[in-house]
C-alpha cells in the first residue's frame, strides 16, 4: 500500500468532490481570517476597530501610582492584621517573614481633572488626560507568580500553549491591512532587566500558526531577514518567492495541510513587508512637535518612547493588535529608588500616544490599555528603613487603566479596603477583563472558539463577564 495513501490525501482527492469542497472551505476561512476575519463576525457593531496594550511586566504598585491610601500614614510599622491578610497564601520571598510591617506610599497624591481622579506626582504627564482615561483599582487575578500571572492576563490561562489574546482577535476578525501582521510585538527595558517574557506570550497556540504575533527588533532590521542578501534584489526576491509558492501549492494539494497555506501566505507577507517596514520606522516625516511631545528619546530604537510613537503609527496603517512590554516594574527592594525610574520612562510616552490618537481622530476607535499582570502588598518585604523599602506580589487587586474606543472616559471604577489589600466594591476578574476588550471590538467573547483535542476553547475559557459599567 502506497504509504502516501492517507485518509486525509484520499478525501483531498476524492471524485466525489466532498473532500475537495472540505479543503476548499478550510482555505476559504483562512483566506477570509488572513482578511476580514471568520463569518459572521464581529457579532455585533464594534467600538474598536484595534488595541494598544500597554503592558508593565513585573507588577508596577498600585498604592505609589493610582490607590490613594492616607490612612496608611497612621499605620505606619504596625502589623498587617490577619483578618485583613486572610490566610492568603504568600510567595517564598515573603513566606520567611515573621512580621508583616505596613508601609505608605512616600510619594505624593492629587486629584485631578473634572473626573477628579487621584494620581500620584510620579505621573504628572498621565495626570493631565485623566479625564480620557478609566481607571480599574480592582482588577484581580489567580495567580502570585511573574510567569503564571502574565501568561494568565495574555493568554488566559496560568498554562503555557494557549493562543495569546491578539492571536484571538486576529483569528476572529481578521486585519485591516496586508501589507503589516496583524499582530506586532515590541519590548522595551528599564534599568534592570526585569522578568523573562517569552514568545509564548504572543504565540498563536493551537491556532494556525499565522496568528502569531510578529515581534519587532530595535537592532537590525525590525523583523528577521527583512533585507536581502547582497547581490539579490527585489526581483530575484519576487521571482525565488514566485517558484517557492508553486512548490508549496503542490504541497498544499498533495497533503491539504492548512500550515502549508500559512506558509505561503507568511512568504508573501514578508515581501510585502519589505517595503512597508521601512517607511512604517522612518520618522523623519513625523513633525517637531510630535517628536517633542513623546520625549526625549523618542528615537532611540528600542526604547518604550520610541515604541509608542511606532505604536501610533501601526494602528494607523490598520494593524489590529499592537503590544507593548515595558520590563522591571518588579520592585521586592528599593522601590523609591527604581519605580521613579520607571515611570520617567514611560509616564510621558504614554500620554503622548493618547493625545496624539486624540488629534488624529484615532482614538474613538482604538482600545488603549496600561497595566500590569498584578500589583503590589501593602506590606514591606525585608529590610524597611525611611529611604529603601519593598513590596511583594499582590494577585487580589491592582490598577489599570483603559482609553478610546468603547470605554466610557473620566470614570474610576472599585474600591478597595483601606490597606489596599482587599476589594470592597465592584472586582474586575483578568476574565472579565479580556471579556470587556473583546466587547468593544465587536465579539462575543463566549462565542470565539477553537476546537481543540475535542473541546472548544475560549479566551476567557469558562469564566468572564463584560464590565458594563465603564463601556461607552
Amino acid at each position: 500500500m502506497d504509504p502516501l495513501l492517507t485518509r486525509r490525501y484520499f478525501f483531498s482527492r476524492s471524485a466525489t468532490g466532498v473532500g475537495i469542497a472540505a479543503l476548499a472551505g478550510l482555505l476559504d476561512r483562512d483566506l477570509k481570517a488572513a482578511t476580514g476575519g471568520l463569518p459572521g463576525l464581529p457579532h455585533f457593531p464594534p467600538k474598536a476597530k484595534r488595541v494598544i496594550y500597554l503592558f508593565q511586566s513585573g507588577g508596577p504598585s498600585q498604592m505609589e501610582l493610582f490607590d490613594y491610601k492616607p490612612r496608611l500614614a497612621q499605620m505606619q510599622g504596625t502589623d498587617l492584621p490577619d483578618s485583613v491578610r486572610n490566610g492568603q497564601r504568600l510567595t517564598g520571598m515573603s513566606a520567611s517573614q515573621s512580621s508583616f510591617p505596613v508601609v505608605p506610599s512616600q510619594f505624593k497624591f492629587a486629584q485631578h481633572g473634572e473626573s477628579g481622579a487621584w494620581l500620584s506626582e510620579l505621573l504628572p504627564c498621565t495626570a493631565k488626560i485623566a479625564d480620557r482615561l478609566t481607571f480599574v483599582k480592582t482588577v484581580h487575578t489567580d495567580a502570585i507568580n511573574h510567569d503564571p500571572a502574565v501568561t494568565l492576563m495574555q493568554t488566559g490561562s496560568e498554562r503555557a500553549g494557549r493562543p495569546s489574546m491578539g492571536s484571538w482577535i486576529s483569528y476572529g476578525i481578521g486585519a485591516e491591512t496586508e501589507d503589516l501582521p496583524a499582530f506586532v510585538v515590541m519590548i522595551s527595558s528599564g534599568g534592570g532587566g526585569g522578568q523573562p517574557l517569552y514568545d509564548r506570550l504572543w504565540g498563536s497556540g493551537f491556532l494556525p500558526s499565522k496568528y502569531q504575533g510578529v515581534k519587532f527588533r530595535s537592532v537590525g532590521d525590525p523583523v528577521l531577514y527583512l533585507s536581502d542578501p547582497k547581490g539579490f534584489t527585489r526581483d530575484d526576491r519576487r521571482e525565488f518567492l514566485g517558484a517557492l509558492g508553486k512548490l508549496n501549492k503542490m504541497t498544499l494539494d498533495e497533503f491539504g495541510d492548512p500550515e502549508v497555506s500559512t506558509r505561503i501566505s507568511q512568504y508573501e507577507m514578508a515581501f510585502r513587508m519589505q517595503a512597508s517596514i521601512p517607511e512604517l520606522t522612518d520618522l523623519s516625516k513625523e513633525p517637531q512637535h510630535i517628536l517633542d511631545l513623546y520625549g526625549p528619546d523618542v528615537k532611540k530604537a528600542g526604547t518604550f518612547t520610541s515604541n509608542c510613537l511606532l505604536a501610533r503609527r501601526l494602528a494607523e496603517r490598520g494593524v489590529r493588535f499592537i503590544q507593548l512590554y515595558h520590563r522591571d516594574w518588579d520592585h521586592h527592594a528599593n522601590l523609591p529608588i527604581n519605580l521613579p525610574k520607571r515611570c520617567l520612562e514611560t509616564d510621558q510616552a504614554s500620554a503622548a500616544l493618547i493625545t496624539d490618537l486624540k488629534e488624529r481622530g484615532l482614538l474613538d476607535d482604538t482600545l488603549v490599555i496600561w497595566g500590569g499582570e498584578f500589583g503590589r502588598t501593602v506590606y514591606c518585604q525585608g529590610r524597611l528603613t525611611k529611604d529603601d523599602y519593598g513590596r511583594d506580589h499582590h494577585p487580589r487587586c491592582f490598577t489599570m487603566w483603559m482609553a478610546g474606543g468603547g470605554i466610557k472616559p473620566g470614570i474610576t471604577l472599585g474600591e478597595t479596603d483601606d490597606y489596599c489589600y482587599n476589594i470592597t466594591k465592584d472586582p474586575v476578574h483578568v476574565y472579565d477583563l479580556q471579556a470587556t476588550i473583546l466587547h468593544c471590538l465587536g465579539i462575543d467573547h463566549k462565542r470565539l472558539t477553537y476546537k481543540f483535542q475535542g473541546r472548544h476553547f475560549r479566551l476567557t475559557d469558562v469564566a468572564g463577564n463584560v464590565v458594563k459599567p465603564i463601556l461607552a
